[in-house]
Formats: C-alpha cells, structure tokens, sequence
C-alpha cells in the first residue's frame, strides 16, 4: 500500500490556549486512535526551520513545518481524508500530504 508523508504546516507556532494543553493533546489522541491501521509513524513535532537556497540562509520560513507523520492509505484522496480531521487544519493550520515515492536499488 502506498505511503504518504503528512507534513504540518502554519504561519506561527501553534499553541494551545492556557488550560487547554490537555484537550489539545486529546484531540490529537483521538485523531491518532480514529487512523491507528493507517498511521505507520505518528511522527514527531520539529523545531524551527531554516530556508537554505542559493541566496543563503534565512530565518523567514512562511508556513514553516511544525511536524509530521508517515501514513498508509490506498490512494492520495483517501490520505487527504485521514488529513482533513487532523487537529492542525482544524486548528486553523494545514496538512501538505506527498507520496513517498520508494527507490528501487
């Protein structure tokens, strides 16, 4: 089955109110649970990133990546569905999902 790497995305930090920390995680929990059979790595949070081009180095990151998770799903539109409950888009952020794309050696 193919996989599909889910790639976090928002213009700034996302935190979670004072005092809705747990209900933030919760919701990610729930998420998680719904899409078990289908999650293969939950992934991690990352920090803040860098752009590296030809020009250089910046700090300026638009809609910079805040984490990600590898995910199985028979096609992209049934892996755009297990994205578009995740709490990051309903959190006003988004879910960039790409095809891994295996190379055979």
């Amino acid at each position: 089955m193919p996989k599909y790497l889910f790639i976090y995305h928002a213009d700034k930090p996302m935190q979670p109110e004072p005092g809705q920390e747990a209900e933030a995680m919760a919701a990610w929990g729930r998420w998680m649970e719904t899409h078990a059979a289908a999650i293969d790595q939950p992934g991690d949070p990352v920090g803040l990133s860098k752009s590296v081009t030809a020009d250089g180095i910046s700090d300026s990151v638009p809609n910079a990546a805040f984490g990600y998770s590898i995910v199985s799903a028979p096609d992209m539109d049934a892996a755009c569905k297990i994205a578009a409950d995740n709490p990051m888009v309903a959190g006003g952020g988004s879910v960039e999902v790409a095809e891994i794309m295996p190379i055979e050696m």
